[in-house]
C-alpha cells in the first residue's frame, strides 16, 4: 500500500514538478509544446494498449472491456462538453480574477479526475508494476500539462509563484480520485476489468481528443508525429522490461 501511496502521489505532482520552470521562463515556443504533447500522448497511448486493455482482457472478456471503455469515453466526454459550456457567468462570485482562467482551470481540474481514477485502479489490480507503469504514464503526460498551465497563467499576468500553486492544485486532485479507484479495485470483488476498461477508455479519450490534436497545431507536424512514436517506444520498452 505504501508503494501505492508513493506512485499515486508522484503521478499527481508531477503537474507541479512540470510547472516548475515557469519561475525561469517568461515562453515557450510552439514547437517545444508540440514535442511535450506528442511525447506524452505516444507515452499514454502505449500504457493504454500494452497494459491496460491487455490487463482487463486477461481478467475478463471483450465484452467487459467495450463497456468499460465506452464508459469512459463517455464520461470523459460529458465532463468536457460541460466544461466547454461554462463562461464568466458561471464565476460571477469571483470578483476581481479573470473569469476566462478560472474556466480553463476548472476544466483542467476536472479532466484530470480520471485519470487519478486510471492510477488508482492499477494500483488496485495487483497485477505486477501495473501500477507503477500507469502511474508514470500518467506523471509524464502531467508534467508538460503543468508546465503549460502555469505558462498559460504567467500569460494572464499571474504570478509566477502563485501560478505554479495554481498548476500543481489542477494535478493534485487526482490523489483524491486516485485513492477512491486504489481502495474499490481492492475490496470490490469483479470491479478490476471494468475499471481498468473504464481508464483506457479515459485515456484514449485524453490522446484522441486533446493531446494528438494540440500537438499538431503547429505548422511543423512531423516534429510531434516523431515525438508521439518516440513516446510510444520509450512507454513500450519500460512495458516489455519491468510489466
Amino acid at each position: 500500500m505504501a508503494e501505492a501511496f508513493l506512485g499515486i502521489v508522484i503521478s499527481a505532482m508531477a503537474t507541479g514538478i512540470g510547472a516548475l520552470p515557469i519561475l525561469f521562463f517568461n515562453n515557450v515556443s510552439s514547437r517545444i509544446k508540440a514535442l511535450l504533447l506528442g511525447f506524452a500522448s505516444g507515452i499514454m497511448m502505449a500504457a493504454t494498449t500494452f497494459s491496460l486493455i491487455p490487463e482487463s482482457l486477461k481478467a475478463s472478456n471483450l465484452w467487459v472491456l467495450s463497456f468499460g471503455m465506452l464508459l469512459g469515453t463517455f464520461i470523459l466526454n460529458y465532463i468536457n462538453s460541460k466544461t466547454e459550456k461554462l463562461d464568466k457567468n458561471d464565476f460571477k462570485f469571483l470578483s476581481g480574477v479573470d473569469a476566462k482562467t478560472v474556466v480553463i482551470v476548472t476544466a483542467i481540474t476536472l479532466h484530470n479526475l480520471p485519470e487519478g481514477l486510471s492510477v488508482g485502479v492499477s494500483y488496485g489490480t495487483g497485477a505486477d508494476n501495473l501500477g507503477a507503469i500507469i502511474a508514470f504514464a500518467i506523471g509524464l503526460q502531467n508534467a508538460p500539462e503543468g508546465f503549460l498551465v502555469g505558462l498559460y497563467l504567467m500569460q494572464q499576468n499571474i504570478p509566477k509563484v502563485k501560478a505554479l500553486l495554481i498548476a500543481t492544485f489542477t494535478g493534485a486532485v487526482e490523489i483524491v480520485t486516485a485513492a477512491i479507484g486504489y481502495f474499490l479495485a481492492s475490496e470490490v470483488d469483479g470491479l478490476v476489468p471494468y475499471g481498468l476498461s473504464f481508464a483506457a477508455g479515459a485515456m484514449l479519450f485524453v490522446i484522441y481528443k486533446e493531446l494528438i490534436p494540440e500537438s499538431q497545431e503547429d505548422r511543423h507536424v512531423k516534429f510531434p508525429t516523431y515525438s508521439f512514436i518516440l513516446g510510444l517506444i520509450s512507454m513500450l520498452y519500460l512495458t516489455l522490461h519491468f510489466g
